[in-house]
């Protein structure tokens, strides 16, 4: 069998993402990238249905039969069965109980023991270390800051989701103080304003005082939080994603001095890779 050519799939709340997987080389194949709507809210036979119509048309695309797929899921999800656990999230509540795998194996003929299903913040950072300058890298935090915070462990090759957006954090859970809500209830807290989301912030940056004011506290969140993620895994490096780490230029350069004024000088590492890296950690 050659398992050079893989098939590899981001699954969000609303979209699929698949391509194929260059896996000697570690790169996602030029021109093979299909990126698919689903309504996470849909039957199970609506959904299963639109994911096997962008991973069929992908497939098509390879120059011989693909017989591998890697695919980035979030959680809940009994990953290593291939169990749908999702529910009371509103989102794919129709797949809770069924085997994803077996669905995705009758779909497309790809043996559901070569389906390998796993986390989603997990395959963003074994993206980022095995398929950017990073590979040497040994052990590895990685967090992704958008409208929910994500978090997760590299280890010697293996990747897996650290599960703490719900840990005690000030006054609440860390997802509370490190998210794209938190930035727009702030903002409207020191302005009275609304803005639809922190790229609208990041453009009032350098003109308006309370903005810049509201970088800073997000900043000294995440030095607070990071500093006892650190603590518990001695990480070489830090590695940042998500869409709001697009607007970091405004609050890293505080982090990075925040950590090493509490004596954490490790590399940070912005990541670089995007959605790609998703694909590339569910694959590689």
């Amino acid at each position: 069998m050659n398992d050079s050519i893989r098939l590899g799939a981001d699954i969000g709340g609303s979209h699929i993402t698949a391509a194929l997987v260059d896996v000697k080389k570690a790169r996602i194949i030029e021109g093979s990238v299909i990126r698919t709507g689903v309504d996470s809210k849909a039957s199970a036979e609506e959904i299963v249905g639109a994911w096997t119509n962008a991973l069929s048309d992908v497939m098509q695309l390879a120059a011989q039969p693909v017989e591998t797929l890697g695919i980035a899921m979030p959680g809940p999800f009994d990953y290593d069965a291939g169990v749908c656990l999702m529910k009371g999230n509103d989102k794919y509540e129709s797949l809770y109980g069924l085997n994803i795998k077996e669905l995705l194996h009758d779909a497309t003929g790809i043996p559901a023991r070569r389906i390998r299903i796993a986390n989603d913040a997990g395959c963003f950072l074994r993206g980022e270390v095995l398929a950017g300058t990073m590979n040497a890298c040994k052990l590895a935090i990685g967090i992704t800051l958008g409208t929910g915070l994500g978090t997760s462990r590299y280890k010697n090759g293996e990747a897996a989701d650290a599960d703490l957006w719900g840990r005690s954090f000030m006054n609440s859970i860390a997802e509370d103080y490190i998210s794209t809500r938190w930035f727009l209830k702030r903002y409207h807290e020191r302005t009275g304003q609304h803005v639809a989301n922190v790229k609208e912030l990041a453009a009032l940056h350098d003109s308006t005082a309370e903005v810049r004011t509201v970088f800073e506290e997000f900043s000294e969140h995440l030095v607070s939080f990071l500093y006892e993620f650190v603590m518990m895994d001695h990480p070489e490096m830090i590695v940042v994603g998500g869409n709001i780490a697009r607007a970091g230029r405004y609050f890293m350069p505080g982090v990075i001095s925040g950590l090493k004024r509490r004596g954490i000088d490790i590399p940070v590492h912005m990541a670089a890779l995007g959605e790609d890296a998703l694909i590339l950690g569910a694959t590689l």
